[in-house]
């Protein structure tokens, strides 16, 4: 998939929201579910995105939390390492960034303990460190820069 903008990239955060269950979404999105958009994951959902600094991981994870009808800002987590997300149908969006963490350290359980909460939608970003913390099902959302702009490999 070709991604020329922001906006695109955050309209695709907002698409890929529709995948994980219909019970906050908006009714545009409501709409394209009745009309035979099929519903690929399940939560607990695990997203690990893959790509350079600066190639809107954070912009998708921005679409992703208003497809979740999560309204208030979201940002990235670089130096936090994670941040959380109340939606409004009661699960959570948390958003993980292990740059600057290449040990994940008492991170670990953290990390394992919202990964075994049914109700967590977990991002993580830069996830080399706990790769064998991840269920094997997880989605690999890979964004790479090339002449055309961005390409979204999933």
């Amino acid at each position: 998939m070709k991604i020329k903008s922001e906006q695109e990239m955050f309209e695709f955060g907002i698409k890929f929201a529709q995948q994980m269950g219909p019970a906050a979404l908006s009714s545009p999105v409501l709409a394209e579910l009745r009309a035979g958009v099929p519903l690929q994951a399940r939560h607990p959902s695990v997203i690990e995105l893959i790509g350079d600094v600066g190639v809107g991981k954070t912009t998708f994870v921005r679409g992703l939390a208003k497809g979740l009808g999560i309204k208030e800002p979201v940002t990235s987590p670089s130096f936090t390492i994670s941040k959380s997300y109340a939606c409004p149908d009661g699960r959570q969006l948390i958003h993980y960034d292990f740059y600057r963490l290449p040990e994940p350290g008492l991170m670990v359980e953290d990390l394992t303990e919202n990964l075994e909460n049914p109700n967590n939608v977990v991002v993580i970003e830069w996830g080399e460190s706990v790769a064998d913390l991840l269920p094997e099902n997880h989605k690999k959302v890979e964004i790479v820069y090339n002449d055309e702009g961005r390409e979204v490999i999933v």
